[in-house]
């Protein structure tokens, strides 16, 4: 028997009940051209999605696209972005991604993974949320809330690995529901299912959740 069934058949029960419950889950940062989600998803590392949100107004005043953002001195670049903390490091990313994008890829963020992963500051998190959210194509985004909570629900057993993680849902996880899904792991993590003191006893998934706490 093939060893991932039960483990598939407990996520497909998963995604349907969020899909009632959390039916307009979708990523809480703001963006309106696919690269401005790469710059907010490098300034979210160890940041509220709703700082981002804030900082980011004063970034694209200033630099309003990517040939402008790639060409501005990396100094001006920190002074903005520093109240989302680690601002050097995040500056650096943010200028030299922006550079390769104008200057490789005609300032058009490509729909491709395995040219998204070489965009400087751009990791597997981040690619999976373009290639999900910009581009609709199959994504799993392996946040904290996603690492959490499969987890917790026994979909994944004792891995802590991003990557990891990443390779044992694509298993178990219909492809098509990905994106979704893990936006829904965000919303169900942080209203539900926190990381001290989650709520089971009010929780959709009470009856079927494994409870690896």
């Amino acid at each position: 028997m093939d060893k991932y069934k039960k483990k598939r058949d407990l996520a497909i029960e998963i995604i349907n009940r969020f899909k009632t419950e959390y039916k307009d889950a979708d990523c809480t940062l703001d963006y309106d051209e696919a690269w401005k989600l790469l710059v907010s998803v490098r300034l979210a590392a160890q940041c509220t999605d709703a700082r981002v949100n804030i900082v980011v107004k004063d970034l694209y005043k200033k630099f309003p696209d990517v040939a402008s953002l790639a060409e501005a001195d990396v100094n001006k670049i920190e002074e903005i972005i520093r109240p989302c903390g680690l601002g050097h490091s995040k500056a650096r990313d943010i200028s030299q991604c922006m550079k390769m994008l104008h200057g490789e890829f005609n300032d058009i963020v490509p729909d491709d993974f395995d040219k998204l992963m070489k965009l400087p500051g751009v990791g597997r998190k981040s690619a999976n949320l373009i290639m999900g959210d910009v581009f609709h194509k199959p994504a799993i985004v392996t946040d904290t809330h996603c690492i959490r909570l499969t987890n917790r629900m026994g979909l994944i057993d004792n891995l802590k690995d991003p990557k990891k993680v990443e390779m044992e849902l694509w298993k178990i996880i219909p492809p098509e529901d990905g994106n979704h899904f893990c936006h829904c792991l965000v919303e169900h993590g942080r209203r539900v299912c926190t990381a001290r003191k989650p709520m089971c006893e009010s929780c959709i998934l009470r009856d079927i959740c494994s409870k690896n706490i």
